[in-house]
């Protein structure tokens, strides 16, 4: 009979809280070092936030995506991305802006038809103006400032304020170096990207509350027990399912930034940047901050004698 795999002992008894200075020290020179590169280096904006050129196309027979990116590319038009739209005789061609106004724009639109095969089938072509693309930068930081603060909300209502507080500490903390590693790698920042942080957001607010309510149940439970000690006790207990979870997730995330191709390799690299950082800061920075929150242990002495309670 196969013996079940064991990442974590049974019981693990993992210091975490004991290290919380190292933890604190660590996040916050990961992000001051992210909000430096940012204002540093800046991302390598895409074009839904630059602007540029959308041609939608339609081959006679499903086309060799490979072919047209390297045909498309040696015309050193720029940045270039190509994706399938719908079927798979239908893509989405999108070359960056190029410099030169309207007519710069059309050059290109003409370079392009000049390469591919004359049989294919213009079905739309579009030009994403500064405008736009300032409206679309908009409209994603404002998802994420959305979402963050309905999170907040969220566990405000379901834990406490306390709570709400160390959870949006941490989320923040994720979201900024998602930036900060976006800023230092250089990879395309884009919608997709911002559809990733949004992601990043969920899953980490999900490890963050399934700590939290151990962390509640454990308050209500033992009332005298040391708050470091209910802490770290806590993250042990749920720290098997959290480690499961993410490692399951990774494997998936692997899997679509080696065989998903370019077009989506940015949001699956921004995904296994977040599930890991996610991972981290639900651990070691969410519920460590809880220490200096105040929070509230209850009043009701009947739901469990102390003397059941560990020893410190």
């Amino acid at each position: 009979m196969l013996k079940p795999i064991h990442l974590l002992p049974k019981k693990p008894d993992l210091k975490f809280i004991g290290k919380k200075r190292a933890f604190f020290i660590f996040s916050a020179l990961l992000v001051a070092f992210s909000v430096g590169l940012f204002m540093t280096r800046s991302l390598n904006y895409g074009i839904d936030f630059q602007g540029g050129i959308m041609i939608e196309i339609r081959t006679p027979s499903p086309g060799n995506i490979g072919q047209m990116r390297s045909d498309l590319s040696a015309l050193g038009l720029g940045e270039i991305n190509i994706q399938e739209f719908g079927e798979v005789t239908d893509f989405l061609i999108r070359v960056q802006k190029q410099e030169g106004g309207e007519g710069a724009q059309q050059v290109a639109v003409e370079k392009v038809k000049a390469t591919l095969p004359s049989n294919i089938e213009y079905r739309r072509t579009e030009f994403v103006g500064p405008q736009v693309s300032q409206e679309l930068f908009r409209d994603g930081v404002l998802a994420v400032l959305f979402a963050i603060f309905g999170i907040l909300a969220y566990i405000w209502f379901r834990f406490e304020w306390q709570f709400g507080l160390g959870a949006i500490i941490a989320l923040t903390h994720d979201v900024v170096t998602t930036i900060g590693i976006f800023a230092l790698t250089g990879l395309e920042f884009n919608l997709s990207t911002v559809a990733a942080i949004l992601t990043i957001a969920g899953y980490s607010i999900n490890d963050t509350v399934v700590v939290y309510d151990r962390v509640r149940e454990n308050l209500r439970k033992y009332k005298t027990m040391p708050l470091p000690e209910l802490l770290n006790n806590s993250i042990n207990e749920t720290l098997s399912r959290t480690v499961m979870t993410s490692v399951t997730t990774l494997l998936a995330l692997g899997s679509l930034y080696v065989l998903g191709g370019e077009v989506i390799r940015g949001f699956s690299f921004g995904m296994i940047w977040g599930v890991l950082i996610g991972t981290y800061s639900s651990i070691c920075l969410a519920v460590p901050l809880l220490l200096y929150l105040n929070v509230d242990r209850g009043t009701d002495t009947n739901t469990a004698p102390t003397a059941q309670e560990p020893a410190e």
